[in-house]
């Protein structure tokens, strides 16, 4: 029984029975497996694909000059410009071909390869063994060329990825400049550079795509966050309309902002699939992911930040040179992101962010959970830190004093942002209760009079971010239908890649009709039974798609009164909804909603509903305690206190935050993507090279929340699900910060190895300077 579970979907993923893509059987199919260049930059000479044809079990293997129909990748100019317009967002400069054109991403490489593991051929085989036999017998030649591999390099120019074409992609800022007058008045002034580490989303689920066709049409199954984005960027690559392909989405593996794009192997794959006329799958493996699934994060940033005599915040000044990868993509704008967010849950009079999106021969960097708000809390609350120390003023006590109060929300900030509300000191306050502030600050003390004692710190962050998504895109589509037998099915525009859909939202529209929540359904991810949609990313279901079922559930007791009005001759206002059924309040009559479709025929409500942007915001504490002799970090204990509005399912969203702790803590100790001087990642031995935390690493972690609904959303829900990617990393790289106290705190830099530990725990500290 279903009650025996959780979650509706874990009697079924649990006990081995989801269904996701590689579990598809189709008659006929065939594995497509591509041949990819193990050099980062370089001439791409002659393919042969002759010797791969030879194989048994080989059905065909092309590289790009013998598939001469092939459109390039999706994303190029002509696609952004079926995409909405979406003002104050880099989309908007994106679709005016400023940044794409001339610089288009192939599907197969023409002629220069600009990325390692860029793919040179593909080949198809009657299953995967065939094709990778396939695959070795294909021959190519890349003539090197310099590597960028760091945005400092790329932007010199020097070397250049596309003829003609500057490296930095795009340019921008948030709020206006400062005067200098501000830096030279004020009481202090503190400087940091810090480096964003280049992350994997790691999903247990690599991609995936399966392309069936059928003569004029193709059904396309994949792991995907944004199904009705993927039909349609398809089928204008294809020269179809969108009534010829229908996307579905099974169960998914995660996703993590990584699985909503339609990336090159996708473009191939469905191209071939409508050629041969029949069935192609790509089933990425994790080694080929570490390889050439998108990246996160990636910056080198350059904050400044002044204060008053008493630690009031005066300016703060953010330059951000963003590593976006080899080509364009969405990966381009996300830096903008960060600069909108610079400003924090802080009253700053004077805020301004520029940005460099640079072109560097790494795999494209891509929304990953967070998606640029990371960044900026970690940019700004380590510049809290070190100015907190330099005033001699307990970092707590610094943050709280430059809150933005609660009464003067809606806030608008200078970098254009409005915060839609927030209680920050209310949060603060019972983080610091929650892991014992003032215990853990007099244990600090004492091990800093005992020199056999480990260091120890504490950190904190305070951030605020931005869930739902920007202007024109905080919409979703939706139904609800009633069944004859009093069933409710319920349709919808997202796509769940692991965040509970299938138990949150029938619970929703269970309470919003007052029915048992058994008697709701929910069907999604499938664009022949929603034909409109956005899908799932940027934390926005909980607040959009719900509040579109608020809605419609809305819509549907109103048509069912109208309804059992026509039916019984009395007016609407004489017929409530009570509970599943509708009831006269004059005469008694009293009919169930199943019996109400049989006696006047189906009863669907459809629509689309739009809502505003919402401000999660939370503060995060982490102590540290840090050997100096092994340059390891231990933490000793986390709390998390999130505020993301209207929770909807408690539990779900404890989930969501403790999992995106876990990532969060992966990028402040262990997580780092290296490339070697030509452009090659050293990731040969997989996750040996590439550290993941394993529950050997997992702290004790407190989940704490408080609420303060948003006035955006009718259901006054905000994002849940990417907290502690956003907060933590820099609460934990404080702490360190805090334990060691160097006297340049730029010497510790995500992520906090034993080897860069080592060093800081080495260099002189803050009191052998003064």
């Amino acid at each position: 029984m279903v009650d025996q579970w959780a979650r509706r979907e874990d009697q079924r993923l649990l006990t081995g029975n989801g269904r996701y893509v590689a579990d598809i059987e189709v008659p006929g199919c065939l594995d497509a497996v591509f041949v990819r260049s193990k050099v980062g930059h370089g001439t791409l000479r002659a393919v042969d694909c002759g010797a791969a044809r030879e194989v048994p079990g080989v059905v065909g293997a092309w590289a790009a000059t013998d598939l001469t129909g092939m459109p390039p990748c999706a994303h190029s100019a002509a696609i952004l410009q079926d995409l909405p317009p979406v003002p104050h967002t880099v989309l908007a400069k994106l679709s005016s071909d400023e940044a794409v054109v001339g610089r288009e991403w192939p599907a197969l490489v023409k002629d220069r390869v600009r990325y390692a593991g860029e793919a040179v051929a593909v080949v198809l085989g009657e299953d995967r063994y065939q094709a990778e036999d396939g695959a070795a017998e294909v021959t190519f030649q890349v003539d090197p060329l310099p590597a960028m591999v760091t945005p400092a390099a790329a932007a010199k120019d020097l070397v250049r990825l596309f003829e003609g074409l500057s490296n930095i992609a795009l340019q921008g800022e948030a709020g206006q400049p400062i005067d200098d007058g501000v830096w030279q008045q004020a009481a202090a002034v503190v400087e940091g550079r810090y480096r964003q580490n280049l992350l994997m989303p790691m999903p247990m689920e690599c991609r995936t795509i399966l392309a069936i066709p059928e003569k004029d049409r193709l059904t396309v199954w994949s792991g995907h966050q944004m199904p009705h984005r993927l039909r349609r960027e398809l089928a204008a690559l294809l020269g179809w309309s969108q009534e010829q392909v229908r996307v579905v989405v099974p169960d998914t593996g995660g996703a993590f902002g990584s699985k909503s794009a339609s990336f090159p192997e996708f473009v191939v794959v469905a191209f071939l699939a409508v050629q041969l006329q029949r069935p192609v799958r790509w089933i990425e493996d994790r080694l080929e992911s570490m390889m050439v699934a998108t990246r996160g994060r990636g910056q080198d940033q350059h904050a400044r930040l002044a204060a008053d005599a008493e630690g009031r915040l005066l300016a703060y000044e953010l330059h951000i040179d963003a590593d976006v990868g080899a080509y364009p993509h969405l990966g381009v704008g996300l830096p903008m992101q960060t600069a909108w967010m610079a400003t924090g849950p802080y009253v700053t009079p004077q805020v301004h962010a520029t940005l460099r999106s640079i072109l560097t021969n790494t795999m494209l960097t891509y929304p990953y959970r967070g998606a640029g708000r990371p960044e900026a809390v970690i940019a700004l609350e380590r510049s809290m830190d070190t100015l907190a120390r330099r005033l001699g003023i307990d970092p707590a006590e610094l943050r709280r004093r430059n809150f933005i109060p609660p009464e003067s929300f809606p806030y608008e900030t200078p970098t254009g942002r409005q915060y839609d509300s927030g209680e920050y000191a209310r949060a603060l306050d019972l983080a610091l209760e929650t892991i014992g502030y003032d215990t853990w600050r007099t244990e600090q003390a004492r091990r800093r009079t005992d020199p056999t004692a480990k260091p120890l710190g504490i950190g904190i962050s305070c951030y605020v971010e931005r869930s739902g998504g920007e202007p024109g895109g905080l919409h979703e589509f939706g139904s609800i239908e009633v069944a004859e037998d009093g069933t409710i099915t319920v349709r919808l525009g997202a796509a769940s890649s692991g965040q509970s859909h299938e138990t949150v939202f029938p619970a929703l529209v269970a309470k919003f009709l007052c029915v048992d929540e058994h008697r709701v359904r929910l069907i999604e991810g499938d664009t022949a039974e929603q034909p409109e949609g956005l899908g799932s990313f940027a934390s926005r279901t909980a607040q959009v798609a719900g509040a579109l079922l608020q809605h419609a559930s809305q819509l549907l007791i109103e048509e069912a009164r109208k309804r059992a009005a026509g039916l019984w001759e009395l007016p609407v206002d004489q017929v409530e909804w009570s509970d599943g059924t509708v009831q006269a309040t004059t005469n008694g009559s009293v009919m169930d909603v199943g019996e109400l479709v049989k006696n006047t025929g189906p009863l669907r409500v459809e629509d689309r509903f739009e809502t505003g942007m919402a401000f999660p915001f939370g503060t995060h504490v982490a102590v540290a305690e840090v050997d100096p002799e092994l340059g390891t970090v231990k933490l000793l204990k986390i709390v998390t206190v999130d505020d993301c509005g209207v929770v909807l399912n408690p539990e779900i969203v404890r989930a969501q935050a403790f999992g995106s702790a876990l990532q969060g803590i992966g990028q402040a100790l262990y997580e780092a993507i290296p490339y070697d001087e030509a452009g090659t990642p050293l990731l040969g031995n997989g996750l040996l090279d590439y550290l993941l935390p394993t529950f050997t690493e997992v702290p004790p972690i407190e989940v704490k929340d408080t609420c303060t609904p948003s006035p955006s959303s009718p259901l006054g829900a905000k994002g849940a699900g990417e907290s502690g990617c956003i907060g933590l990393p820099a609460a934990i790289v404080n702490a360190v910060v805090d334990a060691l106290r160097p006297a340049d705190p730029d010497l510790l830099q995500m992520p906090l190895t034993p080897d860069v530990v080592w060093r800081a725990a080495r260099a002189p500290k803050l009191e052998e300077t003064r």
